[in-house]
């Protein structure tokens, strides 16, 4: 019991920290929010068919969404390893599990920020229309990819936070191991907007994916931190 409470006193600490770093410094609504709204409004110029806006429209904000992901994980660690706090809360004694549940949430709460912008975008731009029934999957879809995501960008940024050109080594590690969820939450999503007479009953098997996904990447990240910030 102690140790889920310490793991927990550690992760709202962390997170809270990471988040008040955010807000005092606004890089992601100073940069990547612009980034991800070039990023769809690019897409929306190259395809130039609203029949097809509308039917990859899921993907369109998936694609933005793993772009943003790279700048915001390669932020969260360059503060950290610039000022030595990562090493400083090692060092501390803290739970390794406790920081990497804490930089994962609040990577995801930024990530959910990020995605509301973004499907509003898709619904301006690319004229998806979205039912009460598909509201539960999208929102479902999103929470359960999110804390995937996060997970994922969280190992990888821990594994490569100490490396030389770890700018360009942490988009190679980390993108195909989130192909799954791109995939999962593309199609979930597709079912959610019932883009090319997708049912939204045909978006449930993927969201089952992701929460599988995001389950063993979080427990991973759980078991394995600690050592991945140690080497």
């Amino acid at each position: 019991m102690s140790t889920q409470l310490s793991l927990g006193r550690v992760a709202r600490a962390v997170a809270a920290k990471d988040l008040r770093i955010e807000m005092r410094s606004r890089v992601v609504i100073n940069q990547v929010f612009p980034f991800a709204g070039l990023v769809m409004v690019m897409f929306a110029f190259a395809l130039d068919n609203d029949d097809v806006l509308t039917r990859v429209a899921g993907g369109l904000v998936w694609l933005a969404t793993l772009f943003s992901l790279i700048i915001i994980i390669q932020r969260s660690f360059a503060v950290d390893t610039a000022d030595g706090a990562l090493e400083a809360q090692r060092v501390a004694g803290l739970d390794p599990a406790g920081i990497f549940v804490g930089k994962a949430l609040a990577v995801m709460v930024q990530l959910v920020t990020l995605e509301i912008m973004l499907f509003v975008a898709a619904v301006v731009l690319y004229r998806v229309q979205l039912h009460a029934d598909g509201a539960v999957l999208l929102v479902t879809c999103v929470v359960s990819a999110t804390a995937g995501l996060s997970f994922v960008g969280t190992l990888y940024g821990g594994l490569t936070a100490g490396s030389r050109g770890r700018e360009t080594l942490l988009p190679l590690l980390m993108l195909p191991v989130v192909a799954p969820v791109l995939i999962g939450a593309t199609r979930a999503t597709e079912s959610a907007f019932n883009s090319g007479g997708a049912a939204v009953s045909d978006g449930w098997p993927w969201v089952g994916v992701l929460v599988v996904f995001a389950a063993v990447f979080g427990l991973g990240g759980i078991l394995s931190f600690g050592s991945l910030i140690e080497e």
